[in-house]
């Protein structure tokens, strides 16, 4: 099948590159001109040919076409976006021209981005948003990426509710293990960056400045009294979910389900087993990583705002987003993911869509 990956960086590089190894006709395209041109390049100088280095296993893939075009994507069924969070409105705003009637658009994390799809395209495309990043990966050198982890499941929200079965039968031949959720709104929501990452790095900001980074946030960092702060920001998640009428899935519990096929394994002790495991990535390497300029204002400006739209009170969701935002001397609020910004019109429609 044919499928665009929009997003030249350490995870669609990667799943680009496992679709090419399945034998997958994949076009990768580079939305930027900021990190990661050295890659980019070698592609472009050795006919795609990427390698996948997991757990010593090499698995290399020829990606069909690598570009910075984003026409590249017609003709293509499915349309990956794997792109920061932050960028996810202007790169679909410049998407949404070269998009078709009937593609499937799957935005890997989504943090709600159905609402930008609705607010800048007109075609009549499907809408899958995806919980996390199915390949937990870093690229290493040029034309090589270390993986070290893959989920097990990976939640996908599809919108709309009526064209759900189409898009599962297409998006199954991808080769991932895909599960299907019942809204855009749970995978979003569920998004586990929003939780974990933000509550860990913005608890080891000193951490991160004394050592430059040379420590890791997942080995470290995660204390019984930080996993009661986790908790408790977990807590306004769910009520805000359990009023919209989805299910209060705790945080450890989504952990559990993408990254363990044991279902009698306690959810917690899945949580300290992968965030323990020896190939987890330094850092992040300074206070400006997107652990918190990402997360933050994507995820927990987006929470809050939820909040406050349905008068549910998110003291420590605020309290992290003021506390960021010192930190890094801006207004993390103001780059978030507000209801003006999603739109409040897109966000009914996606509600009502899925019944709610």
């Amino acid at each position: 099948m044919k499928v665009a990956v929009v997003g030249a960086g350490n995870g669609g590089t990667a799943v680009a590159t496992d679709l090419a190894h399945r034998g997958h006709d994949v076009t990768l395209i580079k939305t930027s001109n900021s990190i990661h041109d050295d890659n980019f390049n070698y592609l472009i100088e050795n006919d795609g040919h990427m390698t996948l280095d997991e757990f010593g296993e090499f698995k290399s893939g020829d990606i069909a076409h690598v570009t910075r075009d984003l026409s590249a994507v017609r003709g293509c069924p499915v349309v990956i976006v794997y792109v920061q969070t932050n960028y996810h409105e202007s790169v679909i705003e410049r998407l949404a021209p070269e998009l078709e009637d009937g593609q499937i658009l799957l935005i890997n994390p989504g943090y709600l981005s159905t609402a930008y799809v609705l607010k800048h395209c007109k075609k009549d495309v499907i809408v899958a948003e995806a919980t996390s990043s199915f390949i937990d990966c870093r690229i290493r050198q040029p034309g090589m990426i270390k993986v070290g982890f893959r989920n097990v499941r990976n939640p996908i929200g599809i919108y709309p509710r009526s064209r759900r079965e189409e898009a599962i039968a297409v998006l199954d031949q991808l080769g991932f293990p895909l599960v299907y959720w019942n809204s855009v709104v749970e995978t979003a929501l569920h998004n586990p960056n929003m939780i974990v990452h933000t509550v860990g790095a913005v608890m080891s900001i000193p951490r991160v400045e004394k050592t430059n980074g040379d420590y890791c946030m997942y080995h470290e960092v995660f204390t019984p009294s930080v996993w009661k702060i986790l908790e408790k920001l977990d807590g306004e998640k769910m009520d805000v979910l359990e009023h919209l009428g989805f299910p209060r899935i705790p945080y450890v519990e989504a952990c559990k389900f993408r990254n363990s096929l044991d279902d009698d394994r306690d959810a917690k002790e899945v949580f300290f087993w992968y965030a323990g495991m020896p190939t987890r990535a330094k850092g992040p390497t300074s206070v400006e990583s997107r652990y918190i300029s990402e997360d933050v204002p994507q995820g927990i400006v987006m929470l809050e705002a939820l909040g406050k739209a349905l008068n549910i009170a998110t003291p420590v969701a605020a309290g992290l987003i003021e506390i960021a935002s010192a930190a890094l001397g801006r207004d993390l609020r103001a780059e978030g993911r507000t209801i003006e910004r999603l739109g409040r019109e897109n966000i009914e429609k996606i509600l009502r869509d899925c019944g709610k």
